[in-house]
């Protein structure tokens, strides 16, 4: 079932939830996003620069009488039951995880929460690096708000969604995926500051696209390599606070303080930290180059960053490599990297739009030849944030 915001789909979702459930629900999205540049930065108080994509999560919600929340899955065709009275719920490592940790909470921050009957659907791929987990988190927090007749403030509720994925659900994920189902503005990228925590729109050029390459290798966030990132960023943090205590992140080291402690750190640690000073610039410099539709300047950042990610992060894959490197070579691409953690997913590429017909039929030839396997490709406009669809 392809979403939408119009009446044919909230109709559909409604009569889904009906015969499921019984009764009448109101119905609630939040979307994926990509981000055109600034990977692994927000944890460690930098600049990303996001755009909401136009497929998204959608919570069909309604009350029950008890202290249950009933949840369906209709992509996965599976049920989970979640207790809200108990004392010391567990991750079970499960999807259903992601609906308990929003519901842990927005208890925990006062919220008296209802019973409901919940069904999901969803078109953001799951494992692709575009943020499914995240636009489920805000779509159910979204419903079990106003199911429960209350509601908090849209940057409130990015921060609760991504507590429950940090202490709950156990990965340790930065504020941007959030923010961008929360924000994300129709034709906009967002500029970012992790820090602040404040967003600026910025308009992306008319004539472009982006087009988001699915490698088909899955990736995992909740634990292992991601989280590995994270606190070899926290050790170089906390090495190069010796030389300077007023370095609270990463952002608070520029390249050349960074290269003047070469030696004082062990190599990996370097690279990391590397990675992200210099990919914090590149946010700030795509900005400027987009405010000034240099498109040539773009190109190249974008480029330089999937390098960076590549090698001092080393969060790249073979597959997303050779995705990035055919997409380089092809006619009316401005620029292409990998988006998301990383370990697999997508890549975002921004092409102009009279070549993008072209430049999918031969990504999807190319890309499965080199790789065998069959790639999926979403043409995408920047979208609008969580929302009720009414």
């Amino acid at each position: 079932m392809a979403i939408s915001t119009d009446n044919s789909f909230l109709e559909k979702m409604k009569v889904r939830f009906a015969e499921k459930f019984g009764g009448s629900s109101r119905v609630f999205r939040a979307p994926g996003r990509v981000n055109l540049i600034g990977e692994h930065t927000d944890y460690n108080d930098g600049f990303a620069l996001p755009a909401a994509i136009d497929r998204y999560t959608c919570v069909a919600i309604g009350p029950r009488d008890d202290e249950t929340l009933n949840v369906f899955s209709e992509n996965l065709n599976e049920s989970a039951q979640i207790d809200l009275r108990e004392k010391t719920p567990h991750a079970r490592n499960h999807w259903s995880d992601y609906v308990q940790g929003v519901a842990i909470q927005l208890r925990n921050s006062g919220v008296k929460l209802r019973g409901a009957n919940l069904l999901i659907h969803s078109d953001v791929p799951s494992g692709s690096g575009l943020s499914s987990s995240a636009a489920l988190e805000v779509s159910v927090g979204k419903a079990l708000l106003a199911n429960s007749n209350h509601s908090v403030g849209q940057l409130e509720l990015a921060k609760l969604c991504q507590r429950a994925e940090n202490e709950f659900v156990g990965a340790r994920c930065g504020i941007m995926d959030q923010f961008a189902a929360c924000f994300g503005r129709s034709g906009h990228a967002i500029l970012l500051d992790c820090r602040s925590l404040e967003g600026t729109a910025l308009p992306l050029p008319a004539d472009i696209s982006m087009v988001i390459c699915n490698t088909m290798v899955k990736h995992v966030h909740s634990g292992g390599e991601y989280n590995a990132r994270r606190a070899q960023c926290e050790e170089g943090v906390q090495l190069l606070k010796k030389w300077n205590p007023k370095v609270i992140a990463l952002r608070d080291v520029s390249l050349a303080d960074l290269e003047s402690h070469r030696a004082d750190l062990p190599p990996l640690i370097f690279r990391r930290c590397r990675h992200v000073i210099s990919e914090n610039a590149r946010v700030l410099d795509t900005v400027s180059a987009l405010r000034t539709e240099n498109l040539a300047a773009i190109g190249k950042l974008m480029a330089e960053s999937h390098r960076s990610l590549r090698d001092d992060f080393e969060v790249s894959c073979r597959e997303l490599d050779v995705m990035v490197a055919l997409a380089e070579r092809s006619e009316g691409v401005i620029g292409a990297r990998m988006t998301g953690g990383g370990f697999g997913g997508c890549t975002i590429n921004l092409v102009k739009n009279a070549h993008v017909e072209t430049f999918c039929e031969s990504i999807r030839t190319r890309y499965k030849q080199a790789a065998n396997k069959t790639p999926e490709i979403y043409v995408s406009t920047a979208g609008e944030g969580a929302s009720e669809i009414s």
